[in-house]
């Protein structure tokens, strides 16, 4: 169980491919429990107490979950090593345009750069039938009642894309700005991804999301006309969380600012050192 956030430990994930269009269900897989318990009336008794357990009790938890996390995250992080992969964790709140800004840049860079996806979303292949749209090879990871991606469900998602090597893998993360900031999954650099509609202060009001991201791009700029929206405030905000966070400017729909991602991608790819970007 995640006492982190508190996602259940017994949602039903699944790792689905896409063939042809139709998904292809790998397997499911249900998270073990940390206790067993000998009937349902004691986990319900265990829940109803949750309060009474001691402070040091549930922190000793954490750390044991965050600790195995971390290890299989680093076989991740040899994996990808291993194959010369890039890959990119894209996080951010429901419906900043991640899956937009991953269509479009499929499209236009499939012919420079290999790109394969792994999607996360509590339900639904709603996603990756968009990705899978564009030609790229997408596997969707369905995570039921769980908040975020961790290393153990990107290895399985890995086996089932079997990314080739010298490629990029781009992780389009579940919708939330709390939980995967905590969880490493073995990626080079966490991408976050704000839309200018939801508001300037989200870097201060989700400050360990923005301090474990590498780059943030805000997008949705074509909308700037019609917002309230102070656009040197939120990075001023986002740099007093992360004075190193790097930052781009774009519109995933219009176009704006996204060769500046690409000059960006493009270099991670080829260098593996960081772009600056100001």
């Amino acid at each position: 169980m995640c006492t982190i956030c508190g996602c259940s430990d017994d949602a039903n994930v699944r790792v689905v491919g896409l063939e042809n269009g139709q998904i292809i269900e790998a397997h499911q897989h249900q998270h073990e429990h940390e206790h067993e318990h000998s009937d349902r009336s004691e986990h319900d008794e265990h829940a109803a107490h949750r309060h009474a357990i001691p402070h040091g009790t549930t922190v000793t938890l954490e750390m044991d979950i965050l600790a195995k996390n971390n290890r299989l995250a680093e076989r991740n992080r040899g994996w990808f090593a291993g194959r010369d992969i890039l890959a990119l964790n894209l996080v951010s709140s429901p419906g900043s345009g991640k899956t937009t800004l991953l269509e479009r840049t499929i499209l236009d860079l499939s012919s420079q750069l290999p790109i394969s996806v792994i999607g996360g979303d509590q339900e639904t292949a709603n996603d990756a039938r968009r990705i899978g749209a564009t030609g790229c090879k997408v596997v969707q990871i369905n995570t039921g009642t769980g908040c975020h991606l961790d290393a153990e469900m990107l290895a399985r998602g890995l086996r089932q894309l079997d990314p080739p090597f010298n490629s990029i893998v781009m992780i389009e993360n579940v919708g939330n700005l709390v939980c995967p900031a905590l969880f490493d999954l073995g990626e080079r650099a966490k991408i976050v991804v704000l839309s200018v509609t939801e508001g300037e202060d989200k870097p201060i009001k989700y400050p360990h999301m923005f301090r474990a991201a590498q780059l943030m791009i805000l997008n949705k700029i074509d909308l700037l006309p019609h917002l309230e929206f102070n656009v040197e405030r939120c990075v001023d905000y986002a740099r007093q969380v992360n004075p190193r966070i790097q930052v781009i400017l774009l519109s995933a729909l219009k176009g704006d600012g996204l060769e500046q991602w690409y000059d960006w991608l493009r270099a991670e790819f080829s260098s593996g050192e960081q772009m600056p970007i100001t």
